[in-house]
Order: C-alpha cells, then sequence, then structure tokens
C-alpha cells in the first residue's frame, strides 16, 4: 500500500487538474489505461478551479496564486484547442 500525500490546497488543485488533463485526452485515465475525451467533464474541472480562484483570493500564497493561475491558462488553452479538434 503507498503512502499518502499529503493534504494541501496546491495537492487538491493539481489533483483537479489532473482530473481535467485526463478528461482532455491528454492523460490516460489512471483506473482504465485508456485515452478519453469527455469535454464536459474537463470543462467541469476547470470551472471549479477558477470558482476556487475567486473564493479564494487574497488567502492564497504568491506560490499558490501562481499555480493556479498558471494551470488555468494552461488548461484552458488545451480546452479550446481540443474543442476545435472536435469540430
Amino acid at each position: 500500500m503507498s503512502e499518502a500525500l499529503p493534504v494541501s490546497f496546491s495537492s487538491f488543485i493539481v489533483s483537479l487538474a489532473s482530473s481535467a488533463m485526463v478528461h482532455l485526452g491528454e492523460t490516460p485515465d489512471p483506473e482504465s489505461g485508456k485515452t478519453i475525451i469527455h469535454l464536459p467533464l474537463a470543462r467541469n474541472s476547470i470551472d471549479l478551479i477558477a470558482m476556487l480562484k475567486e473564493r479564494t483570493k487574497g488567502n492564497l500564497s504568491d506560490d499558490e496564486t501562481k499555480l493556479v493561475e498558471t494551470l488555468l491558462y494552461d488548461l484552458r488553452m488545451r480546452f479550446v484547442n481540443a474543442q476545435k479538434a472536435a469540430k
């Protein structure tokens, strides 16, 4: 059995970003090993990170703020590209 990772705001945000990456087809599903594309679920994860960014404004460290902003930008760009590819 592997050791649990420490729970922090950053690890939570990275977990949500990883979920979005799976649903964007950028990373294989950890359970099935298959690559899937499910844009509504990807959008949900991205929107959840954006909501957390707004709700925690002023309460995050500089590193946490930069992490959230960087991940959101990257995920949104990947989402737009996935939408274009799906058309």
